[in-house]
């Protein structure tokens, strides 16, 4: 079986390489990069100098004044300049002290600054070292392997899969690849070489090909576009990207973090029910390890649909308030996107169990004599 297993995942390993290779962007593929904006510099703010506003203009945030900004970064860096308070709906509130983000902008009288955001990188670095510290303290090597694991994730999206769109190579075909490449390096890295990470690995590959499908085919029966905002449609006209087939990739890859919770769950559910009954055949594998998916489904399902409506909550709530007729609601293309989104996830997670299941009890059907509980089979012998 071993033998098997290396002769199926050998040549998916190679088919995905060679795909990767000829979809990498080159130097000479990518555009050109585009300014979309006025330039950024950081500051801290030394003082606010607060006054009374105006009976016509709105006292909210941080009401009228300015503030005196000590610049560190940019060309003028060291330099204190003035700026006025941000107002207004989605300004940042600001006091002295705070490390703040301004943009640099010109007009006939000289230079202008204007503050638009707080600078968060310290607290996102710590934020970071706790999630680091929290991972390792409880998962050790495997917490350690995890963290490799993002590593490579967080890699192949922004060194292949971000590139080559831009590249103009197509959206769904890059999100395909590349998360068939995440696949294939970061379970086996976080799992070790095992025949239990292979099933998971066949179980997630074909379920993932099935979600792009199912993806494909939902968003051109419902004629849908990919263009919902202004960052959307920015990025198709700005960069010349296919949003139609960004809104695809953007779908495969959003399943792939829970197929492969579901596959790796599966398949490991399956290997321990062989080590504990070495008589079972793929029957009794079969209905067992169904059982345990079909729990794991009916919590997964309502985690895809709550992460879905949490992102889309002030949307939900615009909805509501405008009093829209359910019909109205479900065919605008803003809430028929995020339908497709859930349920095609949805569809690709169900599918993902039976298959998984259905390899895993085949593969360990009666496999002899347990093996210990802390030792997972090995795909290839050790020399």
């Amino acid at each position: 079986m071993r033998r098997v297993a290396l002769a199926v995942i050998v040549p998916i390993a190679v088919v995905t390489l060679a795909a990767l290779l000829w979809l990498w962007p080159s130097g000479d593929g990518l555009p050109e990069q585009q300014r979309t904006g006025a330039d950024q510099v950081t500051g801290e703010i030394i003082a606010v100098l607060a006054e009374e506003c105006p009976e016509e203009l709105p006292d909210e945030v941080n009401g009228c004044g300015t503030a005196r900004v000590l610049l560190t970064d940019g060309p003028d860096e060291g330099q204190e300049v003035e700026t006025a308070l941000p107002n207004g709906t989605g300004a940042p509130e600001v006091a002295e002290g705070d490390q703040v983000v301004l943009i640099e902008s010109s007009n006939p009288e000289g230079t202008v600054y204007s503050i638009v955001d707080h600078q968060r990188t310290t607290q996102l670095w710590v934020l970071v070292a706790a999630f680091v510290l929290a991972l390792v303290a409880f998962g050790r090597w495997k917490g350690v392997t995890a963290l490799a694991g993002l590593a490579v994730t967080f890699a192949l999206l922004v060194f292949f899969v971000v590139p080559a769109i831009l590249a103009g190579e197509p959206p769904l075909l890059v999100a395909i690849v590349g998360s068939a490449a995440i696949m294939l390096t970061v379970l086996y890295l976080t799992h070790g070489f095992t025949l239990s990470t292979t099933v998971a690995v066949l179980g997630t590959l074909v379920s993932l090909a099935l979600t792009g499908v199912l993806s494909a085919v939902a968003v051109s029966a419902l004629h849908l576009t990919g263009v919902t905002d202004d960052l959307s449609a920015s990025v198709g006209m700005s960069q010349g990207v296919n949003t139609q087939g960004l809104l695809l990739a953007g779908i495969v890859i959003g399943s792939l973090g829970v197929l492969d919770d579901v596959t790796v769950t599966q398949s490991a559910t399956v290997t321990e029910l062989a080590r504990a009954n070495p008589a079972y055949g793929f029957g009794r594998l079969y209905r067992a390890g169904s059982r345990v998916g079909r729990s794991h489904i009916a919590s997964v399902v309502n985690t895809i649909i709550l992460a879905y409506a949490g992102s889309s909550l002030p949307l939900l709530i615009l909805i509501v308030a405008n009093n829209e007729s359910l019909g109205g609601v479900v065919t605008d293309q803003v809430i028929a996107q995020e339908i497709v989104r859930s349920v095609v996830a949805t569809l690709g997670l169900v599918a993902a169990v039976p298959l998984t299941t259905g390899l895993a009890a085949f593969t360990f059907r009666k496999v002899g004599e347990p093996a210990p509980s802390s030792q997972a089979a090995p795909l290839v012998r050790g020399g």
